[in-house]
């Protein structure tokens, strides 16, 4: 028995003991190798001598202050840095202690914006389905993951959700990508005018989709023309870059490849690596100057924000990453494990789409290829793929309705930056492995 009250309650896990590099081992000495960072978070793998350092030297000095009486030189140098290497425009860093958090915080200093500027009928936020922005109640309310939505959508804030830019399943096949992004990006400008355009405050999306869909890449010219229909009305653009940020997709900001920079951007997996929770949202100098030539006080805040430990992590990871020109290599390997899935998956007659950027890769099953037809989703075949990559010693990340919300089954690739072309080739076999292994195991 155990007193931890776990997310299934009824599964068996093994107790993680250690970490080294790219695995992770069990109590009981057997070694798997981290082909997901856990969920897009251990971009610098386990076991990091630099980072751990800092945390003990961090703790050495000062293990906390509430920043409601202090600063601390580590929040204030890692905001420096953040600020650095963030889109052009962002002034301002506010810390948290996670993703939800993150977006909570964008939420709210997106409504106070309008009440400072005195548009206080701005209440609207409208978001996409099948994306995912966290699981407090005001991220979920805009996230459009509908089984995580379902058992408390009476409690959830009124969100207008519009469609994904998903060309998979959306793109018409006489429509070219560049008609696609504009047809799907003008579903906002509907909808800002259907609501009133005096009435919306934000629109909200993953720059690159996560683990709701599966890795969703947008195609060219969507965020610019996403970015001109807010400015247009203006509305603020908060992106939320928490799964696919701090250079996971090859780039420190996934919004970079998109040629745009949002008024709010969310970040937090790759911010700390996992050696601390700690999430943040970059603020551009729009908003942050008019909170502080306003009231001067976000009505808004957390005990552990900008928790010192943390952000020494976090300093420690960004130096590493910088230092070691990781960034060189999330591109090179994901050249890698590009070609490794599409050699093994390409012509697989249950494998519908591969897409991603860096080393941000999703797979997607289905029962019929031509047809694009999701496998039934009582089958759980996402479920059934995780248990078997388990016993082959390979963590991934997979997920189900990916199609619509109920159907639909993918897996999520996120190794760690400093992963080598041996480790991916190992990574790809086993997936292909527990794959090919759930599968058999639903024939008749």
């Amino acid at each position: 028995m155990t007193a931890v009250f776990q997310r299934q309650i009824h599964a068996e896990l093994p107790a993680a003991a250690g970490g080294e590099g790219v695995y992770i081992v069990d109590s009981e000495g057997r070694r798997y190798l981290d082909a997901s960072g856990a969920a897009a978070v251990s971009c610098l793998g386990h076991g990091d001598p630099d980072v751990i350092r800092a945390i003990k030297d961090q703790a050495d000095k000062l293990a906390f202050a509430h920043t409601g009486f202090f600063t601390t030189e580590v929040a204030e140098e890692l905001a420096g840095v953040l600020i650095d290497g963030a889109p052009e425009g962002i002034v301002s860093v506010y810390f948290v202690s996670g993703g939800s958090e993150a977006i909570e915080a964008a939420l709210k200093m997106a409504r106070q914006y309008f009440l400072e500027i005195g548009q206080a009928e701005r209440r609207h936020f409208i978001a996409r389905r099948q994306s995912y922005h966290g699981n407090t109640l005001g991220a979920l309310s805009v996230g459009g993951n509908e089984m995580r939505r379902r058992p408390f959508d009476p409690m959830l804030l009124e969100t207008t959700h519009i469609s994904p830019c998903y060309a998979y399943r959306g793109m018409r096949p006489e429509e070219t990508e560049a008609d696609y992004g504009s047809r799907v990006a003008d579903e906002l400008e509907a909808a800002i005018v259907e609501l009133g355009p005096d009435t919306v405050a934000a629109f909200i999306a993953e720059t690159v989709v996560g683990a709701t869909a599966g890795v969703v890449p947008p195609v060219p010219g969507y965020f610019r023309r996403i970015r001109e229909i807010c400015d247009r009305h203006g509305v603020l653009l908060i992106l939320d870059e928490v799964m696919s940020g701090m250079g996971r997709t090859g780039t420190m900001h996934a919004c970079e490849q998109e040629g745009i920079a949002p008024d709010l951007l969310c970040v937090a997996k790759g911010l700390g690596a996992g050696y601390q929770p700690i999430g943040a949202t970059l603020v551009s100098g729009r908003v942050f100057e008019t909170f502080r030539d306003g009231s001067g006080i976000f009505q808004h805040g957390h005990t552990y924000m900008g928790h010192p430990m943390a952000c020494a992590a976090a300093l420690a990871v960004q130096r590493a990453i910088g230092g070691r020109d990781l960034l060189a290599n999330v591109k090179r390997q994901g050249r890698v494990l590009s070609d490794a899935l599409e050699a093994r998956f390409g012509n697989h007659p249950y494998v519908g789409d591969i897409r991603g950027r860096g080393l941000f890769w999703g797979v997607e099953l289905v029962a019929e290829r031509a047809t694009k037809e999701p496998f039934d989703a009582g089958l759980k075949l996402h479920a059934r793929i995780k248990a078997a990559a388990m016993e082959r010693g390979l963590i991934c990340y997979p997920g189900g309705g990916t199609a619509d919300g109920t159907r639909g089954d993918h897996v999520l690739l996120a190794p760690p930056f400093i992963v080598e072309e041996g480790e991916v080739a190992e990574i790809v076999a086993r997936l292909g492995e527990a794959i090919d292994a759930a599968l058999q195991d639903l024939a008749p």
